[in-house]
């Protein structure tokens, strides 16, 4: 298939979407990694303080908190032993999630929007969240209002990953 004409009516940043996607998949094998956004959180951070900060700069960037999920927590409990600190956190504009919807079901499957803080086997906390350039940019043009609405949902995800990663309240 070629791939130029597959592509002419995608949005225009699709092209540059996807290279950077198939430049992370190349290099690591891994198709999650192609996918995410991570940061190393600053050492000297506790998974407490780095916890605090999700929430608060959540809060500060005025996005719902839909759910917590302590999946380290419920590993520990069931295997009996301990296990790697993991906690997802679920945030959500549901007035946006709810036009995301109106435009494709499919859109569904990518809500609400997710922060993980973990703990890697060396002890390092790290935060990710999903790269949503894909369901931004990655196929036929948003229209304007809704793709201006993504976009101010992408800046606050990107903002929770980095300032909590620094500490920042």
């Amino acid at each position: 298939m070629k791939l130029e004409p597959a592509l002419s009516g995608f949005d225009p940043e699709a092209r540059a979407t996807y290279a950077q996607m198939a430049k992370v998949l190349l290099a690591t094998g891994n198709p999650a990694e192609a996918t995410v956004w991570k940061a190393q959180v600053k050492d000297g951070l506790s998974f407490d303080d780095v916890d605090q900060s999700i929430k608060s700069v959540a809060t500060t960037m005025n996005i719902k908190g839909v759910g917590e999920l302590p999946l380290g927590d419920q590993v520990t409990l069931m295997k009996g032993t301990p296990w790697r600190k993991l906690k997802i956190y679920l945030y959500c504009n549901p007035l946006t999630a709810a036009k995301m919807i109106d435009y494709s079901n499919a859109f569904s499957a990518y809500l609400p929007c997710r922060i993980a803080l973990l703990q890697d086997k060396n002890g390092k906390l790290w935060i990710y969240t999903l790269n949503m350039d894909m369901l931004i940019y990655g196929g036929k043009p948003l229209p304007p209002e809704l793709k201006a609405e993504a976009l101010q949902v992408k800046k606050i995800m990107k903002m929770i990953l980095e300032q909590a990663a620094s500490g920042d309240f």
